[in-house]
């Protein structure tokens, strides 16, 4: 018998351990696997459409979803695509920017919790985070993938982006980074509709971005000391690093400070007091907790 979607979605939640997911593995827990309830959390599901996946009720969901699954399942790029021919859809087209996370970063990401630490696709989207990372700067779970672009926060700050991003900027290192990163994400991803209306919008919106392309802005990222506003501690000064991954086009941004100074004093204590719970990764676009 031809494999279903819903046998395919079980088979991958078996094999996951919560551990995976940045979750304790109490004695006594009869699955060896993920329950439906922690892939739905992590999906941003709701646990009856996962059930209604798993047992063939629900028959056609969304891209948004089987991209959202993929993520919350860590599913290899093979695999990734093997769901969404199962799902009746075609997988994401070459020269467009991909929004998967690879396996090795969600294990990653999941033992260091104690870390601000943020993924973003090529475009600059955050497309997962650790619990701290939420602590500092914001729960962004709520916001949909327009809302979580960072170079729309940094040069459209407002009602449409992130309303503030709360780092503060010494100098025009970022912006100047962020630009010649879209002007190469443009070059890799010819075809991605979403990447050439995000450089349309902020060219016409930003007179700062609209000169930094026009100029042909190029610079790297490089390790700097950053200044988070925070509402309920102040000031933490941290140490940014950006990190690429090999073989991918993910950039890990992460955030770290000094062992027993004042700022590890304050992250520490935005970490028991903001429970954000396991490494999130949002639904996409247009989805709610109960499709």
């Amino acid at each position: 018998m031809d494999e279903t979607l819903g046998t395919a979605l079980r088979r991958w939640r078996d094999r996951l351990s919560p551990i995976d997911v940045g979750r304790p593995s109490r004695p006594g827990r009869r699955a060896a696997g993920l329950r439906r309830e922690e892939l739905a959390e992590l999906a941003g599901l709701s646990v009856d459409y996962v059930v209604r996946l798993e047992q063939g009720r629900a028959t056609s969901p969304s891209a948004q979803v089987v991209a959202s699954l993929a993520r919350a399942l860590q599913l290899e790029p093979m695999e990734r695509d093997h769901a969404y021919r199962l799902a009746g859809l075609l997988p994401p087209q070459e020269g467009t920017i991909s929004t998967h996370v690879p396996a090795g970063v969600q294990r990653m990401l999941a033992r260091l919790g104690e870390f601000p630490v943020g993924v973003f696709s090529a475009d600059w989207t955050l497309l997962s985070w650790t619990p701290a990372w939420a602590a500092l700067l914001g729960d962004p779970s709520a916001r949909t993938p327009v809302e979580r672009n960072l170079v729309r926060a940094v040069f459209a700050p407002g009602p449409r982006g992130l309303a503030a991003w709360p780092v503060l900027q010494e100098d025009d290192a970022l912006t100047t980074a962020l630009v010649a990163d879209l002007r190469t994400a443009l070059v890799g991803y010819p075809r991605d509709r979403g990447l050439i209306d995000l450089v349309a919008e902020l060219r016409s919106t930003s007179a700062e971005f609209a000169r930094l392309w026009d100029e042909g802005a190029v610079g790297p990222h490089v390790s700097a000391r950053k200044v988070v506003v925070h509402p309920q501690v102040g000031e933490v000064t941290c140490d940014c690093d950006v990190l690429t991954v090999p073989g991918c086009d993910v950039r890990l941004v992460v955030y770290t400070v000094a062992a027993g100074s004042a700022d590890a004093e304050k992250l520490e204590f935005l970490r028991v007091t903001n429970e954000v719970g396991a490494v999130s990764s949002p639904p996409g676009p247009g989805l709610s907790s109960t499709p």
